[in-house]
């Protein structure tokens, strides 16, 4: 016979409250930027705990934006150090492991001039426009994009 855990024999009030409020959270539609996409395959101890946390919960689904893909063959291509993977076998575990793919339509690209003009980095510009056209939260470690109006969450 399995051993049941001591805080959960005498009932629901041991339980962490933590635990409880995760258990009643709606599922969500989550966009992950490129960095915490890197962080999350081949460096997850770098990943931020809350974004850590709405990685793994299995009831949200994860979404990658193919402009991540278009940055790393760019950024790979031309030697970028921390961009040393190949794209085609990235897209592939992306998928392999239940991430949705969010392709770039004209409607993103013409959202892009729309957005303030925090940073020049047209990637993370893309990434922002997708987002407020298609209103799905960004997660994102990088305090500049943060600074974008719109469904955007600083992990």
């Amino acid at each position: 016979m399995a051993r049941i855990p001591s805080h959960l024999q005498t009932g629901y009030a041991t339980i962490p409250p933590s635990w409880l409020a995760a258990a009643h959270e709606k599922p969500k539609r989550l966009r992950i930027d490129t960095q915490l996409l890197l962080w999350a395959a081949g460096e997850p101890g770098k990943l931020p705990r809350a974004a850590r946390r709405l990685i793994e919960d299995n009831n949200n689904e994860l979404i990658f934006s193919a402009a991540s893909l278009w940055e790393l063959a760019i950024k790979s291509q031309i030697g970028r150090d921390n961009f040393q993977l190949d794209p085609r076998i990235f897209r592939r575990s992306l998928l392999d492991n239940k991430y949705t793919e969010l392709p770039i339509t004209g409607e993103h690209a013409i959202a892009v001039p729309d957005l303030p003009a925090i940073h020049k980095d047209p990637f993370d510009r893309m990434l922002v426009a997708k987002g407020r056209c298609e209103g799905l939260t960004l997660l994102t470690a990088d305090p500049l994009v943060a600074r974008y109006p719109g469904p955007i969450q600083r992990v």
